[in-house]
């Protein structure tokens, strides 16, 4: 299968580059799946979309303000790190710019000494190991001295750093937001309660490959990314209620979707309670065997993000729901409108 038959034509105005003030603002296409069925809404439309007996599955990452802006000791040169992944107490794997400045035993320091980092280690594109000192609790002063890393096609700053957070965000560790869930407000997650629908969460880190553009021109030869997740006793006993009594599992965003799918498919259809590392790649052909619908956002031409959704609604008539959002200006990606692929059931 080719990366080419994924592509799409997207004027570059309708990347959302900033988020609308009430999060249930956006727009909600309906798409149902193997048909060239479109119906346009608002997101709060997705009340009456849920039933009774349903699950809905979020996932509650909050993402670290890891970009951080620091000096080089000595030279007083400017240094950019993008926190990547811990791999021990105070070291980090990071990305830093510009890289040639920065060597083993290089010191970069922050927020006037509030905090400092050694390099201690040389990696791929870019990549630098650092060991961090500082006086107090590491995240407190990450708050205050770090900015969210916005994906690179958003070039506006944004001036409330929580509105790239979901309002469910807890446990820390993503390096980009679960964007399909910005937009539920508590209000919102509430009433779908009330509803009678379960509401769970998982744990998906969202790491920095979910940017990175297929490489490869045959997508069976594409190397997917690794993502830390987590799926709590709780979590899985409910989605496994649910399916039990016939109800329809319907997941928030492509990290939630990724997480289910990868326990299912590690235990013959069961979610079972588990945490590690995922690298799943879904794209046609995949056959699902946790979700049964998804709220996703609108994604980027050849991105795995189309294909996943491609496997679960059918290559065509994403590619004729894309072509229809275009038309009708359907605001794109992270800060973009949402679609709901229904389920088939």
């Amino acid at each position: 299968m080719k990366v080419e038959d994924f592509d799409f034509h997207l004027p570059e105005e309708l990347i959302a580059q900033t988020p609308l003030l009430d999060r249930t603002a956006s727009r909600l296409m309906v798409v149902n799946p193997f048909t060239q069925e479109l119906e346009h809404h608002q997101f709060g439309h997705i009340v009456d979309e849920l039933q009774a007996g349903d699950c809905l599955v979020l996932n509650d990452t909050r993402v670290l303000p890891a970009r951080l802006m620091g000096t080089k000791e000595g030279t007083g040169a400017n240094i950019e790190l993008l926190l990547l992944k811990q791999t021990n107490e105070d070291e980090w794997e990071t990305l830093v710019k510009p890289a040639k400045r920065v060597k083993i035993g290089t010191v970069v320091t922050f927020g006037e000494g509030l905090l400092k980092a050694t390099c201690t280690g040389m990696l791929d594109h870019g990549g630098r190991t650092f060991k961090f000192e500082y006086d107090g609790i590491f995240y407190e002063i990450l708050d205050k001295l770090g900015e969210m890393p916005l994906p690179p096609y958003i070039r506006e700053k944004l001036d409330d750093q929580d509105r790239y957070q979901t309002v469910y965000a807890k446990e820390r560790g993503s390096a980009a937001a679960p964007t399909a869930g910005l937009h539920f407000t508590e209000q919102l997650l509430a009433t779908i309660k009330a509803k009678g629908v379960e509401v769970v969460f998982v744990t998906l880190h969202v790491g920095l490959g979910t940017f990175r553009p297929v490489s490869v021109d045959s997508i069976e030869n594409h190397d997917m990314h690794s993502e830390f997740y987590s799926v709590s006793e709780e979590a899985a006993n409910t989605i496994n209620r649910t399916k039990l009594n016939g109800g329809r599992v319907i997941s928030v965003g492509t990290t939630s979707t990724r997480t289910l799918e990868t326990v299912a498919r590690d235990n013959d259809g069961k979610i079972v309670a588990s945490q590690g590392w995922t690298n799943i790649f879904i794209y046609p052909g995949f056959e699902y065997k946790a979700i049964d619908g998804l709220i996703t956002n609108f994604h980027l031409p050849k991105s795995t993000l189309v294909m996943l959704v491609s496997a679960l609604a059918g290559k065509e008539t994403i590619l004729h729901a894309y072509d229809e959002a275009v038309k009708e200006k359907y605001r794109f990606f992270s800060f973009g409108d949402a679609m709901f692929i229904r389920p088939k059931k």
